[in-house]
């Protein structure tokens, strides 16, 4: 496991907030949660540490316009919210940052961007002259415009993914609770995990804990984006968003929050999306032989090597790959269906591919 590290002097960081920590649930954005948030970030950037800011509550910053108590569900409604709340929360980043001497770019992103390589360059060229200029992106998925096959899906994978636009040195989830704990924190058998591996498996646990309920992510997403940033060989803190300098401890080094330390091994960034952004669509067990080809001989996946089928898959949609013991050892993106893959399994002439090895991201060192 990586050691908790100070950021280098001029290391970028990504700060993610989410609705939880900026949002009342009856009185729309809390003014004073904002402001401290680009406190936060404006210590950063005077501390020489370029910052970018991932940032919630377009949605829940709608609400209260609108005359709603809770969070839409319907596409229309989440696009309405959004479009009448990204106005007033990007006002008032602007001027929270403008009273620090800070000036702040809106950057509005969807999976689109971020999965095809010339809008990803053109993405991390923007990102990268704002920061040049000492200017403050500030991120939100674009809800406005983004249907599902075009949407991140949460802000903390938004995150993760433009730390690898930007070759962070550390992501920072500000979130309302002090860290990553080992069950529901209200419980009394609840422990802060302090420092994890990013294939640490009790990472998958604590993924099954519950959520908000103002947000599209929780703890899960947050343990996605963590693993997401680690591919990328980058560590990531989960911290309070309330303690007092909390990210400026973070920049020393100080162990405060949950530090999830980085692979040494790296993905592209669509490799990344494949592997944590995609919602999975079914599995399939293989045996060792196929282990062996996928893991070690960077094959692509048969169906000859299938042992079990589990989901009814469609071409084009993301499938994990297990072991025979049951560990996800790889996932990609299928390019036959979960019926044909049973048909030729069956018949033992592997006449296409199950998952082409450019649409396989093996997981396990």
């Amino acid at each position: 496991m990586g050691v908790r590290r100070p950021v280098p002097s001029g290391g970028v960081l990504v700060i993610k907030i989410g609705s939880s920590s900026l949002v009342q649930v009856e009185h729309g954005l809390d003014s004073v949660a904002l402001e401290r948030v680009v406190e936060h970030v404006a210590i950063a950037v005077s501390s020489g540490h370029p910052t970018v800011l991932v940032t919630s509550g377009a949605v829940a910053a709608g609400m209260p316009a609108l005359g709603l108590s809770t969070r839409p569900t319907d596409l229309a409604g989440l696009q309405v919210a959004a479009a009448v709340g990204q106005g007033r929360l990007m006002g008032l980043y602007t001027a929270e940052f403008a009273k620090r001497g800070l000036v702040a770019g809106q950057v509005l992103l969807t999976r689109g961007v971020l999965a095809d390589r010339t809008p990803y360059l053109n993405a991390r060229m923007a990102l990268q002259g704002m920061l040049d200029r000492g200017i403050v992106p500030v991120v939100n998925e674009n809800d406005t415009v983004g249907v599902e096959e075009l949407r991140v899906g949460d802000n903390d994978r938004l995150a993760a993914l433009v730390s690898h636009l930007v070759s962070a040195d550390l992501l920072v989830l500000l979130t309302d609770t002090p860290g990553l704990y080992s069950d529901d924190p209200s419980s009394p058998d609840a422990e802060l995990m302090k420092e994890l591996s990013s294939d640490d498996q009790r990472l998958d646990a604590i993924a099954l804990l519950p959520g908000g309920q103002l947000g599209s992510g929780g703890v899960s997403s947050k343990v996605a984006a963590a693993r997401m940033a680690a591919f990328s060989g980058i560590p990531t803190v989960v911290a309070s968003s309330s303690e007092p300098q909390v990210v400026a401890r973070i920049c020393r080094g100080d162990p405060t929050g949950t530090w999830v330390s980085p692979n040494s091994r790296k993905l592209s960034a669509r490799k990344l999306w494949i592997a944590f952004g995609l919602e999975t669509q079914g599995r399939v067990t293989v045996d060792e032989g196929a282990v062996r080809a996928i893991t070690q001989f960077k094959k692509s996946l048969l169906p000859v090597g299938v042992q079990n089928i589990s989901g009814g898959f469609q071409a084009k949609e993301a499938v994990e790959v297990l072991n025979p013991e049951g560990r996800v050892i790889a996932k990609g993106i299928s390019r036959i269906a979960a019926a044909e893959c049973r048909d030729l399994t069956r018949s033992g002439q592997p006449t296409v591919e199950l998952i082409h090895r450019d649409d396989l991201v093996v997981l396990v060192e």
